[in-house]
């Protein structure tokens, strides 16, 4: 197959496309406009193979989106280019709008005029809002988004959707719990704590740190996208969870043994506007449809994220310069 990776630079895109490039015989283009969280040093390991090609652009410009579907000809995309961080959403929720939806639109648009096969769209559990324990959400579970990115996200979903109920284009959607792992832009929970724990920085834990994230190793998550990409019926939204539940303030201390630092290094701020309590999916559908099961415990999968931060200190000192130090002063310093 020849596919379209949109955000293929960004954390869980590079992983997929690395995956795809190593393990399979597809053609992969990404298409990437490279903002803050889009790297092209995620895709260094790949980016020698012939299979493998890269096409700077905004998911939300027609013209050239239409011009790279009329170059690469593909069979498949899978639509992972986002905004993704709540607290971005917060501050600037016109960017959400414009990326998560409008160019979602725009994709569907073009996957609609060039007949495409497969057209896989990675959402997020987030659209599902808290959820009150014990239940865990099924793929028929209201979508109740509580922030601009979620929201933003459950709109994209339900146009996607409706282009296959409408045009028949053959969509299906996955929505997945926290990521985490090797190439994650330091702004997320798992990223940030690791890395302020490494330079004896302050790790600030919004509230009193209870939420609850359902907790899942990006490769797992990449397997799982790639199963419902072979195997997914149209039409259909699947659930892709990492069966690991733990309050963040417990994952805060798990990362502090981790790294060997001491608990002082905790500091409690003001909880961000709207903020979930507790996230939960049930991947019942997905494995009954193509046997996918998360396979990394947390604890061996948080161990290979800290080794691989240890054994990356350059990147890390990339990605946190510049743009990022203003977003992290605005949003914890003065909290």
């Amino acid at each position: 197959m020849k596919l379209i990776v949109t955000g293929g630079a960004g954390f869980i895109g590079s992983c997929f496309v690395r995956m795809l490039i190593r393990e399979t015989s597809h053609t992969v283009a990404v298409l990437d406009k490279l903002t803050y969280a889009g790297n092209l040093d995620n895709l260094e390991p790949i980016a020698s193979d012939p299979r493998y090609s890269f096409h700077r652009g905004d998911i939300s410009d027609a013209a050239a989106v239409g011009k790279v579907f009329s170059d690469v000809k593909p069979d498949a995309v899978v639509h992972f280019a986002a905004e993704s961080h709540v607290d971005r959403s917060i501050f600037a929720p016109e960017d959400s709008l414009n990326t998560n939806v409008k160019g979602t639109f725009v994709m569907l648009e073009a996957a609609r005029k060039h007949s495409l096969k497969r057209f896989v769209h990675v959402s997020t559990d987030e659209v599902y809002g808290s959820i009150d324990p014990p239940h865990d959400a099924d793929e028929t579970f209201p979508l109740k988004p509580s922030s601009p990115y979620s929201a933003a996200k459950a709109a994209s979903d339900l146009f996607v959707l409706a282009y296959h109920t409408t045009y028949k284009l053959p969509v299906m959607v996955t929505r997945a719990s926290n990521n985490y792992g090797p190439y994650h832009f330091p702004e997320k929970l798992i990223p940030l704590m690791i890395s302020n724990a490494m330079e004896d920085k302050s790790l600030p834990v919004y509230g009193n740190g209870l939420q609850i994230r359902d907790w899942l190793y990006v490769e797992d998550h990449c397997r799982g996208i790639y199963s419902v990409l072979e195997h997914g019926r149209e039409g259909e939204a699947y659930n892709i969870g990492g069966n690991c539940s733990l309050p963040n303030i417990e994952v805060v201390k798990r990362i502090l043994v981790a790294t060997g630092k001491s608990e002082s290094l905790i500091k409690y701020v003001a909880d961000r506007p709207g903020h979930d309590l507790r996230y939960a999916l049930t991947n019942e559908k997905l494995t009954k449809a193509t046997g996918w099961e998360p396979k990394m415990t947390f604890d061996e999968g948080l161990a290979a994220t800290v080794q691989w931060y240890r054994d990356n200190q350059e990147w890390v000192k990339r990605v946190k310069s510049g743009e990022y130090q203003k977003f992290y002063e605005t949003n914890y310093t003065n909290r």
